[in-house]
């Protein structure tokens, strides 16, 4: 963060405001994301390629930890031109229907499988985001999700049975987790840990980074590696305040969120690795679920969203034509 001392008198200062106000432009990026989240990582290696392109013309500031909001705050602050970014994943599909696709269960096979879904699919996602005031500038992650309780392993959807599970604020997740027999209840993330610990819940689910960031492995026995839900992230802006930057500081930012990508893939894949370990080390019993059980028990929620959402099969039908590559 770029730091300036000023020792002037009080007529100077009123005198010097505007013409420093003029000179300085502060962009600030807020997320949810706990210390050492992917979130975290994802945002600073943004906000670095971004100050390293932008000199004196602008600065990123980052916010992590709902700092400046939790999910939906930010994405009314975005409106507001209260802040710049934010980093929404599951939260998108209460902003337009689209999104839902990728709350199906086991739609994304893998990291290169979204790369050709970003490809195609972009223009349908940047147009509805649009409609509702809004741009997409880059594509990040916050991964493939898993499942942590204090209640049983859970192998199979009936395992899920009575269970008070924490979702996001989405409508897919809560209707899915309700079809696998689960209580979901949604909660904002910063909540989460203290559900957890004063048992106002029994268990979440969420990528590894997300669980290890926020210490869930203090409070849960369980974890199930299911691998559900993989939910992209998206740098957020408004599109009505973020045109009316400098063309220069656009450009550059727009640049960083495409190269950015790159980082958080890689990152994202080795922090699997270590998170895993790092929640076994806790001691929280961990098991692979049965996804095969998982898939045949989701075709109801892909019926509906195929009913319901206007172009939805044809977007179940696109993103699942690319898993093979074609």
């Amino acid at each position: 963060m770029k730091v300036r001392s000023f020792l002037i008198g009080a007529g100077a200062l009123v005198a010097m405001a505007g013409a420093a106000n003029a000179a300085d432009l502060t962009l600030k990026f807020g997320h949810v994301g706990k210390p050492g989240s992917l979130f975290e990582a994802s945002v600073n290696a943004f906000a670095s390629c971004a100050n390293g392109k932008l000199g004196d013309a602008a600065e990123v500031q980052t916010f992590g930890s709902s700092q400046l909001g939790k999910d939906k705050e930010l994405l009314q602050k975005l409106k507001l031109g209260q802040i710049t970014f934010s980093l929404p994943s599951s939260v998108m599909s209460s902003v337009a229907d689209e999104f839902g696709v990728f709350e199906m269960p086991y739609i994304i096979k893998d990291r290169d499988h979204m790369r050709r879904v970003q490809k195609e699919l972009m223009p349908t996602f940047q147009a509805a985001v649009q409609k509702k005031g809004y741009k997409i500038i880059g594509l990040f992650e916050n991964g493939f999700r898993h499942i942590t309780n204090n209640v049983r392993p859970i192998n199979k959807p009936e395992d899920l049975s009575g269970i008070k599970l924490r979702t996001p604020k989405g409508a897919w997740r809560v209707k899915m987790f309700q079809l696998y027999g689960a209580n979901p209840t949604p909660m904002a993330f910063s909540e989460v840990f203290t559900a957890l610990q004063t048992k106002v819940i029994d268990g979440q689910e969420n990528p590894y980074a997300q669980i290890a960031s926020a210490k869930f492995q203090e409070v849960q026995k369980y974890l199930s590696i299911t691998g559900h839900v993989y939910t992209p992230a998206y740098v957020l802006v408004a599109e009505k305040h973020y045109n009316k930057l400098p063309e220069n500081v656009r450009t550059a930012l727009e640049e960083c969120g495409s190269t950015t990508q790159d980082y958080v893939y890689d990152h994202a894949a080795k922090l699997e690795k270590e998170l895993l370990d790092v929640i076994k080390a806790a001691g929280v019993e961990v098991n692979n679920a049965d996804n095969d059980a998982f898939i045949a028990a989701s075709k109801p929620i892909y019926d509906e969203f195929a009913s319901s959402v206007e172009g939805g099969q044809e977007l179940i039908d696109t993103v699942q034509r690319l898993a093979a590559g074609s």
